[in-house]
C-alpha cells in the first residue's frame, strides 16, 4: 500500500466550526472509516441468512472485498472540485477559506477562482458513479455509488455523457488540460489506493451482482455511512465515534484502527438473538406461555417443524384458536433453520399493533434471560414514542448488564426497522414496494427477519396490491413469511402464494395438483416447501362449538335502542357495532338514561381512547368482574385486538368476514349467560331489502359484497365449522349465479378494483429482475413522505391525507387539557398526546386548513416551535364548552362521545 500525495490528503469529507473550534476529517479518512464499519457490520451485525443472500454465486473472499470496496469508494464523488469548493452549510468563509488554502498549498490551482455554475448537477453520490464507471467500473457495483444518499440515477443515466456535459465539475476547467491533470491524477492515486485496501488490481475485477444483492448492499452502505459519519453516539459527546479532527492535525495523525475499535465498541451495544432448536413443541408452549398447547396448535407447529426449504406459510383458524402463539413458535423454528436473528409482525391498525406489543415483548424478554443478552425492540406506528409500554422500556445505552429487552435509540426514524425485533402497522411492511428515498434500509432490515402478517384478509385491492409486490421481494430473498387469518378467502390464499413463488423463483407457479387453492377445510395450515404447495388440514374436530343465531333486523334508530334495552333488561352486555362513528354516537345519544354505557371509536383523543379500552378489558375481558349491565356502542375497532364477550350482539351489514369477525366477541368466554341470553345471537342491522343497504354503508363497503354476504348468511351459523364454507361463498365470483339482480353491483366492484390495481401501481417498485441493475429503480418516486408517517401510510392505504390536531382548551383564564389539567403544570410530551384526526369532509382543502391552524397556533403557543415535543404540531383551540368553529364547521369534544361535527347553520 503506497503512500498518498500531499494533493490526496488536503481533500476534506466533513468541516464544521463548532463553538469557534474549526474542525474537518480528510476525505481518506472517512472512506477508511465507511469501508471499516461496512465490513464489520458484514461480519458480525448481518446475520448467516443475509450473508447468503449477499454471497449467492460469489466466494467468501470475493462478496468480502466487495463489501470493503463500496465502502471505501461511496464518496469517491468528493475528490472533484465542485464538492471541494462547496460552501460550509452555516457559510462559515473563515473555514472555507483555510480549507482552500490547505489543497492550494499541497499543488492544486485556480481554486479562488473557480465557480461553477452548474455544481448542483454534479452531487458527489453520483459524481462517484461517474467517475469509477468511466475508470472501467461496471455499472451494476457503480449504481451503488450513485445510490448511497438513498436514491438512485435515473434509467437513461449515462456516466459519460455527465461527465462531457459537466467535465468541469470533475477537472476544474473544461479544456485546460493541465489543470485538469492535477485531479486526474488524484482521483486515479485514491482509486489506486482503495483497490489496494479493498483486495482488487483494477476496476474491471470487480464483480457483478443480481438487483436483489445491490439493493441491500446499498442498504448496508447507507447504514455503515451513517454509522461512520458519526461523531458521538447520537448527542452524548461522552461517547465519541468518529470524531473530526482540527485543521492542524491530518490523516497520518490519525490510528485509524484504534478509531474504528472504539466506535463499534460505543454503537454496538445490544445483543443479537440466537434462534435454538425446538425438539419438543408441548414443552416450548409451556416455557413460553405457561400451558399445553391446544390440538390445533400442537399439530401447526409440529408440521411447521418438519418444513425442508421454508417460505410462506398460511395459517388460517378460528378466532381464539391462538394463533399468535403459532406465529410466534414458527417465529422461532423458522429462524433456527433459515439463520435469520429478527422478527417483524404487521398488524391493521395502531390499537392491534399496541396490542401485539405487550406480548411481543414478553416472548422477546424470554428470549434475551435465556440467552443472557440485551435484544432491542421497536413498535412502529406513528403513536409509538406515547406507548407507555414502549417508553418503559430501559435504554440500551443505560443497562450494565444483559438479559434484558431494550429500546436502542441508534434504530429510530428511518432506522426502525434495523432493530432486531419490530412490531407495527402493516404499512410498514407495505412500503417495502413504495418507491421513496432510502428504500433500501426498509429492504435490509426485513431481509434478515422472520415476518408474521396478522389478519391477512383485512386488506383492499389497494392495499393487497402493495402487499403481493412485498410478498414477491420477500420471496427473492428467501424469507420465511407467516400470514395469519380466521377467515380467508380461496382466491387471496392463492395469490399470496403465487406471489411469494415468483419471487422466490423468478417464474410463475406451476404445479399439477391445484387441490390447495380449492380446499375449503378448516382449520388450514398451507404452505410453500421448495418450490411444492403444500397443506395439512388433519385436526381433530373442535371440542367447543356454538351455533349462533343470526336475525335480520329492519328497524330505525329509535326502535334499535328500545330493542338493545330489552335485550338485556334482566342483565347482560350488549354490544352494537356500527359502520361509522356518527352512528355510533347518534346511538349513545339515544340510549335510555341510566342505562351504563361504553362508546369506543377512533375518533377520540388518544389518552381517551386508551382509556376507554382499559375500562372496557376490566370490564368484559376474559376474567372481568362484570357489571349487571352494559351496553358498549363502538365502530370497526371492536373487531380488533380486545379480548372482550358480549351477551348479544348487534351489527351492522358488512361483508361476511367482518361480521364473523364480530361474532368472534360475542360468547367468547366460558362463563354463565343472564336469563335469556344462553342463545348466542346476532342481530344484522342496515338491511332495508334485499339491495338495498343505505347510502352510508354502501359508501364505506361495496355493494356487491353486501349483496353475497346477504344472500349467503343463514338463520344459523355454526362456529368454527361455517367459517370458511361462508367466506368461500361470498368471495368466489362463481357463486354469483345464485345471487340475483348481482350483475350491476359486481360490474362496479370489478371496474372499482381494476382502478385501484391501476392507482396502486404507480409508485411501486418493480418486481424483482436479477439481470438489471439498478438505474431507475427509484424512478417517479413518491414525493412528501420521507419523514412524514401519515402521509407515507395515506399512500400504501389509498386514503385520503388528513390532519392530526393538539386539542387544548383555551379559556379567559388560561390553557388546560381537555380533562382540565392546566397547560403549565403538564409534561410537553404529554400535551403532544393530546391529538385528534380531523375528517377529511372538514378538511378537503388541506393547504387552506394547515394555513388557518397554523395561524391559531402560532398566535396562541408560539413557543412550541422550541419544543422538541410541540415543534411543527397544529394545535385547535376549544373555548370553555370544549367546541370551536373551522372552515364553516362547528367541532365539539367530549371524553365520553369523542369528536363531533356538523355545518354551520349560515355556511350551509
Amino acid at each position: 500500500m503506497g503512500k498518498l500525495s500531499k494533493q490526496a490528503l488536503s481533500l476534506w469529507a466533513k468541516k464544521e466550526n463548532r463553538e469557534g473550534q474549526e474542525l474537518w476529517l480528510p476525505l481518506v479518512a472517512h472512506l477508511v472509516d465507511t469501508k471499516n464499519v461496512i465490513s464489520w457490520l458484514y461480519s458480525h451485525w448481518l446475520n448467516d441468512s443475509q450473508r447468503q443472500l449477499l454471497q449467492q454465486d460469489l466466494t467468501a473472499s470475493e462478496i468480502e472485498q466487495l463489501v470493503k470496496f463500496v465502502g471505501y469508494f461511496h464518496d469517491i464523488g468528493k475528490a472533484t472540485p465542485a464538492f471541494q469548493t462547496k460552501p460550509s452549510y452555516n457559510r462559515d468563509y473563515a473555514l472555507d477559506d483555510e480549507l482552500t488554502e490547505k489543497l492550494l498549498q499541497s499543488g492544486f490551482e485556480k481554486l479562488a477562482e473557480y465557480n461553477p455554475s452548474s455544481r448542483s448537477k454534479s452531487p458527489h453520490a453520483l459524481a462517484g458513479e461517474t467517475i469509477l464507471e468511466n475508470a472501467g467500473l461496471n455499472t451494476f457495483v457503480g449504481a451503488i455509488i450513485g445510490a448511497h444518499h438513498g436514491k438512485t440515477v435515473g434509467e437513461f443515466f449515462d456516466s459519460q455523457r455527465q461527465f462531457n456535459t459537466y467535465t468541469s465539475n470533475y477537472l476544474l476547467s473544461d479544456g485546460n488540460e493541465n489543470l485538469q491533470a492535477e485531479w486526474q491524477k488524484t482521483q486515479q492515486e485514491l482509486i489506486d489506493y482503495g483497490l489496494s485496501v479493498t483486495g482488487f488490481t483494477s476496476l474491471e475485477e470487480v464483480p457483478q451482482i443480481t438487483q436483489p444483492q445491490a439493493v441491500l448492499l446499498t442498504g448496508l452502505l447507507i447504514m455503515a455511512d451513517w454509522i461512520a459519519s458519526s461523531e458521538f453516539l447520537g448527542t452524548d459527546q461522552s461517547q465519541p465515534m468518529f470524531p473530526l479532527i482540527s485543521l492542524d492535525q491530518g490523516f497520518t495523525d490519525l490510528d485509524m484502527e484504534q478509531r474504528f475499535e472504539q466506535a463499534i465498541t460505543t454503537w454496538d451495544i445490544s445483543g443479537h438473538w440466537t434462534p435454538q432448536i425446538i425438539s419438543n413443541v408441548d414443552q416450548q408452549y409451556d416455557k413460553r406461555w405457561h400451558f399445553n398447547p391446544r390440538p390445533v396448535q400442537h399439530l401447526m407447529s409440529e408440521v411447521i417443524g418438519q418444513i425442508a426449504d421454508p417460505g410462506i406459510i398460511i395459517v388460517e383458524a378460528p378466532m381464539g384458536i391462538g394463533k399468535t402463539e403459532i406465529a410466534l413458535t414458527a417465529a422461532e423454528q423458522l429462524a433456527f433453520m433459515t439463520g435469520a436473528s429478527g422478527l417483524f409482525m404487521g398488524l391493521p391498525t395502531q390499537a392491534t399493533s399496541n396490542a401485539m406489543f405487550s406480548r411481543v415483548d414478553k416472548w422477546v424478554d424470554k428470549l434475551a434471560k435465556e440467552e443472557n443478552v440485551s435484544l432491542p425492540i421497536r413498535l412502529m406506528h406513528g403513536k409509538a414514542q406515547f406507548n407507555r409500554e414502549m417508553k418503559s422500556l430501559p435504554n440500551a445505552q443505560n443497562i450494565d448488564s444483559p438479559n434484558s429487552v431494550v429500546v436502542n435509540s441508534w434504530f429510530s426514524g428511518k432506522k426502525s426497522m434495523l432493530a432486531d425485533f419490530s412490531i407495527g402497522t402493516i404499512d410498514h411492511l407495505l412500503l417495502m414496494s413504495l418507491k421513496q428515498k432510502h428504500l433500501f434500509l426498509r429492504h435490509l432490515g426485513l431481509s434478515g427477519k422472520i415476518v408474521i402478517i396478522d389478519e391477512i384478509h383485512a386488506y383492499d385491492t389497494y392495499m393487497s396490491s402493495y402487499l403481493k409486490r412485498a410478498l414477491q421481494w420477500l420471496g427473492t430473498y428467501h424469507i420465511p413469511v407467516i400470514a395469519l387469518s380466521a377467515t380467508l378467502p380461496k382466491e387471496k390464499r392463492t395469490e399470496l402464494v403465487k406471489a411469494y413463488y415468483r419471487g422466490k423463483y423468478g417464474h410463475q407457479l406451476e404445479q399439477t395438483d391445484n387441490a390447495w387453492r380449492d380446499s375449503q377445510a378448516y382449520p388450514l395450515l398451507t404452505y410453500l416447501d421448495g418450490t411444492e404447495v403444500k397443506q395439512y388440514n388433519q385436526f381433530p374436530k373442535p371440542t367447543k362449538s356454538q351455533e349462533v343465531k343470526v336475525v335480520r333486523l329492519d328497524c330505525d334508530d329509535q326502535q334499535l335502542v328500545a330493542k338493545v334495552a330489552d335485550s338485556i333488561k334482566n342483565g347482560g352486555i350488549a354490544g352494537v357495532i356500527v359502520n361509522t362513528v356518527k352512528r355510533a354516537q347518534e346511538l349513545s345519544r339515544l340510549l335510555p338514561k341510566g342505562l351504563p354505557q361504553i362508546v369506543l371509536h377512533s375518533a377520540f383523543l388518544a389518552p381517551d381512547r386508551t382509556r376507554l379500552e382499559e375500562r372496557l378489558q376490566a370490564a368484559i375481558g376474559k376474567g372481568a368482574e362484570r357489571p349487571e349491565k352494559l351496553v358498549v356502542i363502538g365502530t370497526q375497532v371492536l373487531e380488533q385486538s380486545l379480548d372482550i364477550d358480549f351477551d348479544v350482539l348487534f351489527t351492522d351489514i358488512a361483508p361476511v368476514d367482518l361480521i364473523l369477525q364480530r361474532m368472534g366477541r360475542l360468547h367468547r368466554h366460558d362463563i354463565h349467560r343472564p336469563t335469556g341470553l344462553a342463545t348466542p345471537t346476532t342481530y344484522v342491522l342496515g338491511i332495508n331489502a334485499f339491495g338495498d343497504y343505505g347510502d352510508a354503508n354502501e359508501a364505506i363497503y361495496e355493494k356487491y359484497w353486501l349483496m353475497k354476504t346477504d344472500h349467503f348468511l343463514p338463520e344459523t351459523v355454526k362456529l368454527p365449522a361455517d367459517i370458511s364454507p361462508l367466506v368461500q361463498a361470498v368471495y368466489d365470483p362463481v357463486t354469483d349465479k345464485e345471487v340475483s339482480e348481482i350483475e350491476e353491483a359486481s360490474a362496479q366492484t370489478e371496474q372499482a378494483e381494476k382502478i385501484a390495481k391501476r392507482k396502486a401501481r404507480v409508485y411501486q417498485i418493480a418486481v424483482p429482475k436479477e439481470h438489471e441493475n439498478l438505474y431507475g429503480w427509484l424512478d417517479r418516486d413518491q414525493q412528501g413522505i420521507a419523514n412524514d408517517d401519515a402521509a407515507a401510510e395515506a399512500a400504501v392505504r389509498d386514503i385520503k391525507e388528513t390532519l392530526e390536531v393538539v386539542m387544548i382548551k383555551h379559556t379567559p383564564v388560561g390553557d388546560f387539557l381537555v380533562d382540565g389539567r392546566n397547560l403549565t403544570d403538564v409534561d410537553e410530551s404529554e400535551i403532544a398526546q393530546q391529538v385528534i384526526r380531523l375528517p377529511n369532509r372538514i378538511t378537503p382543502d388541506i393547504a387552506k386548513a394547515i394555513d388557518e391552524l397554523e395561524k391559531r397556533t402560532d398566535k396562541y403557543y408560539h413557543n412550541w416551535q422550541d419544543s422538541r415535543w410541540l415543534k411543527g404540531m397544529l394545535a385547535l383551540p376549544l373555548d370553555e364548552r370544549l367546541s370551536a368553529e373551522l372552515l364553516g364547521w362547528r367541532l365539539s369534544y367530549s371524553p365520553q362521545l369523542g369528536l363531533q361535527y356538523e355545518k354551520d347553520e349560515e355556511n350551509e
